[in-house]
């Protein structure tokens, strides 16, 4: 074969390596938000009260961010495939035992495992991507479209789950990601490559503990302060116990021979202001959904068919906004595209702030400008985010680097996102968010 021939095949398996990876990475968030809409249907069923139905919500998010930076070093450890394939034979298993839970407790436990699996597979991804794709200059174009594929999830978690329990049940919403962690099971020894782990490195296990379970504490307590108090024991063990196992976190890490998080990693300027965009992006997205799905549904009477429907512009214009992103980011550079997608996404959520919650306005007026331009902005957020959030990163660090990215998703629908709804008004909440995007954009305009 000549070499044109070889380069040929090269560009094609790394094509298709990408394709599976990124399905994999979008399922990963579809879970995440794909009992969103079904989640009324599952409480009528499960005869839950509004504290079950949080913490079912937000189970898989839990241990999913509790575990990301874990999961990021194992993958640093042992091998970016090894740790996919250990993710995602949990992921699996957990996705076929969720359908046929007979009662809240079997699935919160189905919805812990996808998360602890997801926290092992999204990491592990980003590694075996970098293996791919070793070359930076390649390494940056592909983690441009890679930043926009977790929006891309949510939305689609979000309407997918919408039509597929209104049209079957609830529990077929699980066929989606089981069907994906199968097929990347079956593909992944074939299309990916067997990245070599770096021996050298301990687990730190201490600081997992530490981050492990702080994390999961502080966001727990703030997730239920929507059923719960401020002032209430269940909010404030957790929230104070979480915040002080951080603070621990952080103190050990300065003095561990190999961290698992080592601070100067977060002390770069351009990779902090990153990740503080994925943050906010992931966050105002997934308040979108939440706030205008309850308001369709219970402010207007909308179906669950018709909520989703709503939803296709949005989804329209993140797609037409991600394949863009790319493209632009190589003419302007991955800091000028952050920040003017965080501008376009401040304007749209300042839009559904002022129009979208007024029952009385119509959906093209009210809604649609606002559902078109916030994620217009936050796809292009996400992409050049990714970009300036993994650039400069060493090959032994590929893990941590996607752990601290992914945890910077899961955050941003957690922690900001029950900060941010204890405001006092949805209107109020996505004002507010809508001015810190516009701030951060700037920040990231002027720092170079």
């Amino acid at each position: 074969m000549t070499a044109t021939g070889t380069a040929r095949v090269t560009a094609v398996q790394h094509r298709w390596a990408f394709v599976l990876l990124g399905s994999v990475q979008t399922t990963l968030i579809f879970t995440l938000a794909a009992i969103a809409v079904p989640l009324p249907r599952i409480g009528h069923e499960f005869d839950l009260k509004r504290a079950d139905l949080i913490l079912l919500s937000a189970a898989y998010g839990l241990t999913f961010a509790g575990l990301l930076l874990f999961g990021g070093r194992l993958a640093d450890r042992y091998g970016g495939r090894r740790a996919l394939t250990a993710g995602l034979v949990l992921f699996a298993a957990a996705s076929a035992a969720a359908p046929f839970a007979s009662g809240i407790g079997a699935l919160l436990a189905a919805r812990f495992a996808q998360g602890a699996g997801a926290a092992l597979v999204a990491p592990a991804a980003m590694a075996v991507l970098r293996g791919v794709f070793p070359s930076p200059t390649a390494y940056g174009r592909v983690m441009a479209t890679w930043g926009g594929l977790s929006v891309l999830g949510a939305t689609a978690g979000n309407l997918l789950s919408g039509v597929i329990s209104a049209l079957l049940s609830w529990r077929w919403t699980f066929a989606v990601p089981l069907v994906v962690a199968i097929a990347a099971l079956a593909l992944t020894p074939r299309l990916l490559p067997d990245t070599a782990p770096n021996g050298g490195r301990t687990l730190d296990l201490p600081g997992a503990l530490l981050a492990t379970v702080g994390i999961t504490f502080a966001s727990y307590g703030l997730v239920v302060t929507d059923a719960r108090p401020w002032s209430s024991a269940g909010v404030l063990v957790p929230l104070i116990g979480g915040t002080a196992l951080l603070a621990a976190f952080w103190y050990a890490e300065r003095r561990a021979r190999d961290p698992l998080l080592p601070p100067r990693f977060l002390l770069d300027r351009r990779r902090a202001l990153a990740l503080t965009a994925i943050a906010l992006s992931a966050c105002g997205t997934a308040m979108t959904f939440v706030v205008f799905s309850l308001h369709l549904q219970q402010a207007r009477d909308w179906s669950q068919l018709r909520t989703s429907a709503a939803f296709v512009p949005f989804a329209v214009a993140l797609i037409a906004s991600g394949r863009a992103a790319g493209p632009l980011i190589g003419r302007y550079g991955a800091g000028a595209v952050t920040a003017a997608g965080l501008g376009t996404g401040a304007a749209g959520l300042a839009l559904l702030a002022v129009t979208g919650l007024d029952a009385h306005t119509s959906y093209a007026y009210g809604l649609l400008p606002g559902l078109v331009l916030l994620p217009a902005g936050t796809a292009a957020a996400f992409a050049g985010a990714a970009v300036l959030a993994t650039e400069g990163v060493p090959q032994e660090q590929n893990g941590l680097a996607g752990g601290v990215l992914n945890t910077a998703m899961e955050c941003g629908p957690t922690v900001l996102f029950a900060v941010l709804l204890a405001l006092g008004s949805d209107a109020r909440s996505l004002a507010v968010t809508g001015a810190a995007l516009a701030v951060v954009a700037l920040l990231n305009h002027r720092v170079k």
